[in-house]
């Protein structure tokens, strides 16, 4: 008599909802039980039961994100079973697009899989399309089941009934429905009573906290206390803007007449509602920053989405940007394809103001768009003072004053792939200037257009104008190292050092790295002072300087190299 090889079979149970899992015997041991059955009718073929349990009870078939199929998935990975066998093929999956996956990591590595109450066979064709069909049909019943459930709950929330879901401060749930908690009420009338009289949610969390207010606490049905926390901004803000407090319930953004009691008067409401715009409206254009955004409100990328302005930290150190809206949201905000940009503030600030201070320091053009030459003498004069003026208070480095200056001469900028537009509001700068006389057919806004490209530094992108010429900052990084190049050398020079070996010992470093580093202090004036003026290429990195290995001695042919400007 022949032997058979012996066949591992994998048994995966799953149940959608808890109800019934407490039970001694519930729908997973059902499922297991006959599908242990099935493999010992194939006992004959060598199949046999691995000993771990792949079971989920309480998971959705919807998707993929289930521990016990994501431990069986694994096994399968690594070869530990051969069969995998389940009740129904809906009990592995309903989503045809997570059966195609399934199915590829089984074929990967050579598995196949049984329903017990459905004999399919996945290695052929004909199973595969059989099995398709069945999911397909799986499928629409479980979106179907959706719609439902969807149907119902818009339907009892036109009607003001309370679905479920986290029980907001100041009620509690009776009957299936919210009724108010009086002691919690008057929390949240005091809540909405303080934020009128604070400067922000912030200092009104603060607050809260101070007089040991806390969040709603109530027992779920387990027994477990929930809720009882600190009051965060967060949690605030969503209770300032709940319509169920004035008697509203909501459903993808429309409110109905609820059945519940309002806690709020409408009109404390509508207050409290003005005031969280207006602080909003303060927050985005950063009239109350610390570190105002200079362009906030004003950059836009060709498609006409919004660059909204952002920062991130490393250690102490604060980086500006300003950021496509889409890359905020993860939604793009227009159905027109376009880049999405990252841009370092400080750079595109500065090619802003580049371009309004060439217009101001270019006199033929300044008469040319203001029509300058209808003026006497004395007014060219008292104009062309007033263009100095401006011109240097926009090099202002405060930032808040920077603000105030573009937020009022400049009405909109324009990031595209190969330019920046930045556009003029020809009235303000008149008052600027003068103010100089106001002409009938006077144009109300200018454009002064640049070309532009971006760049990669490391992992930054730069920003670069014109012919090459680089909006950046000085790289302290790249300066230091400069700096530890000329005093090693300086060492070595004079005889303080005997050598790089006794140099890498002193500063504790590999001998590999000195090495890389003195290098730079050979680098032309020129390129170091470029460099000591943040005016360097945009691509230009510490790591690229120390990889030149061939950089030339001659300070001519250095710049040639490292595409410095002459």
């Amino acid at each position: 008599m022949s032997q058979h090889k012996s066949t591992r079979c994998a048994i995966y149970t799953r149940k959608s909802s808890e109800d019934g899992l407490e039970q001694d015997f519930n729908s997973l041991d059902a499922q297991r039980e006959a599908c242990e059955a099935y493999v010992l009718s194939q006992k004959h073929e060598g199949w046999m039961v691995v000993p771990d349990r792949y079971d989920d009870g309480g998971f959705s078939g919807g998707n993929m994100a289930r521990p016990g199929l994501v431990r069986l998935l694994e096994d399968v990975r690594a070869k530990r079973i051969d069969v995998i066998v389940v009740y129904k093929v809906d009990r592995l999956t309903r989503s045809l697009a997570d059966f195609a996956k399934i199915v590829e990591v089984f074929d990967a590595q050579g598995i196949s899989f049984v329903a017990v109450t459905q004999q399919f066979n996945t290695t052929t064709s004909m199973g595969r399309l059989t099995l398709n069909v069945l999911l397909s049909f799986a499928q629409f019943e479980r979106e179907i089941a959706g719609e439902r459930i969807r149907d119902k709950i818009r339907a009892s929330r036109q009607k003001g009934m309370w679905m479920g879901g986290s029980v907001p401060l100041g009620y509690e749930v009776k009957d299936r429905g919210l009724v108010i908690n009086d002691s919690e009420a008057a929390k949240v009338r005091l809540i909405y009573a303080q934020y009128l009289g604070s400067n922000s949610v912030r200092d009104l969390a603060n607050d809260l906290n101070r007089r040991g207010i806390r969040s709603h606490q109530r027992v779920t049905q387990s027994g477990r206390t929930v809720g009882g926390h600190v009051m965060t901004r967060g949690s605030l803000y969503l209770m300032l803007q709940n319509p169920v407090y004035i008697g509203m319930v909501v459903h993808k953004g429309a409110r109905y007449r609820g059945l519940h009691q309002p806690i709020i008067e409408p009109l404390l409401w509508a207050r409290v509602q003005e005031r969280l715009a207006e602080n909003r409206v303060e927050h985005r254009s950063q009239t109350r920053a610390h570190v105002p955004s200079p362009l906030a409100g004003l950059v836009f990328d060709s498609s006409g989405e919004r660059l909204t302005p952002t920062h991130a930290r490393r250690g102490s150190l604060r980086y500006r940007y300003y950021v496509s809206q889409t890359l905020v949201t993860g939604q793009a905000k227009s159905d027109k394809i376009s880049k999405r940009w990252r841009v370092p503030a400080t750079e595109l600030e500065t090619a802003v103001v580049t371009s309004i201070t060439g217009l101001l320091d270019n006199h033929a053009e300044l008469t040319s768009v203001f029509n300058l030459g209808r003026l006497s003498p004395v007014e060219i004069t008292a104009v062309l003072e007033a263009v100095a003026r401006l011109s240097q208070s926009l090099r202002e480095p405060d930032l808040a004053r920077l603000r105030t200056s573009l937020q009022s001469l400049v009405t909109r900028i324009v990031i595209a792939e190969a330019s920046i537009a930045v556009t003029l509001n020809l009235a303000e700068v008149r008052q600027a200037l003068g103010p100089l006389p106001l002409e009938s057919d006077a144009e109300a806004f200018h454009t002064l257009t640049a070309p532009v490209r971006m760049t990669k530094r490391g992992v930054e992108q730069r920003l670069v104008i014109g012919n090459g010429v680089v909006i950046t900052r000085r790289d302290a990084t790249l300066v230091q190292a400069i700096a530890r190049a000329y005093a090693w050398f300086e060492d070595i020079r004079t005889g303080r050092i005997a050598d790089l070996t006794q140099l890498a010992v002193r500063e504790q470093l590999p001998r590999s790295y000195v090495q890389a580093h003195i290098p730079l202090a050979c680098l032309a004036p020129r390129i170091v002072r470029a460099i000591l003026e943040g005016q360097q290429p945009a691509d230009l990195t510490l790591k690229q300087l120390m990889c030149r290995t061939a950089l030339s001695a001659d300070w001519d042919a250095q710049c040639r190299q490292l595409q410095f400007a002459d």
